[in-house]
């Protein structure tokens, strides 16, 4: 790939993720301090449902709605419990095989299941409850997005724009981040580093 001026180079991106991580850990810490033990236990009772059904069902989307604290008085949640659950599965089931197929880069297969979800009522605006639907589906693959996320980034002087296609660029640089870790965050997944920026 041809460099231009304004290309950064290895060690504009080294330093500037050596920063981000002199951030990230500590913060990490910090919410797992903060946050009860408890909170996450629907997402990981979803996550481990998802694991054994291949799909979420209304049932799992309806948890991760409480999970991610959204209102469940608004219209496409009638849209979408007005669908048969037969499809519900059909549709999350080919989103689930989409975020599991480790044959394509993250990024890609972010936005490949975040293109599939985006049928189901709900999930045609905004990202944060797909990206939770599936992180649930792919939990040591994928990571949630939500407004403290994009806060945490633009606090961090990462870029990512509402464009579409944001959460495979979210996937993206995510891993630019695990690549470029530098030994500070070894072992860390992706869902580490969005628990970090929560």
């Amino acid at each position: 790939m041809k460099k231009s001026a304004d290309t950064p180079t290895d060690e504009d991106v080294t330093a500037l993720c050596g920063r981000v991580w002199d951030i990230l850990v500590p913060a990490r810490a910090s919410y797992l301090a903060g946050v009860s033990p408890h909170y996450d236990e629907v997402f990981h009772e979803v996550a481990q449902r998802t694991e054994h059904a291949g799909s979420l069902g209304k049932t799992d989307i309806a948890a991760l709605v409480v999970w991610k604290r959204l209102s469940a008085q608004t219209r496409w949640v009638t849209a979408l419990l007005s669908l048969p659950d037969t499809h519900v599965r059909a549709v999350t089931e080919r989103a689930v095989t989409a975020v599991r197929d480790t044959t394509v880069p993250r990024s890609e297969a972010a936005r490949t299941g975040r293109g599939i979800i985006w049928e189901l009522p709900g999930f045609r605006t905004g990202d944060a409850l797909a990206s939770a639907v599936l992180t649930a589906a792919a939990p040591h693959r994928m990571a949630v997005y939500d407004r403290r996320v994009q806060h945490a980034l633009d606090t961090l002087g990462l870029t990512l724009t509402p464009t579409p296609g944001r959460y495979g660029r979210y996937m993206q640089l995510l891993d630019n981040l695990l690549e470029h870790d530098a030994a500070r965050a070894d072992g860390w997944t992706a869902r580490d580093i969005d628990t970090a920026l929560y």
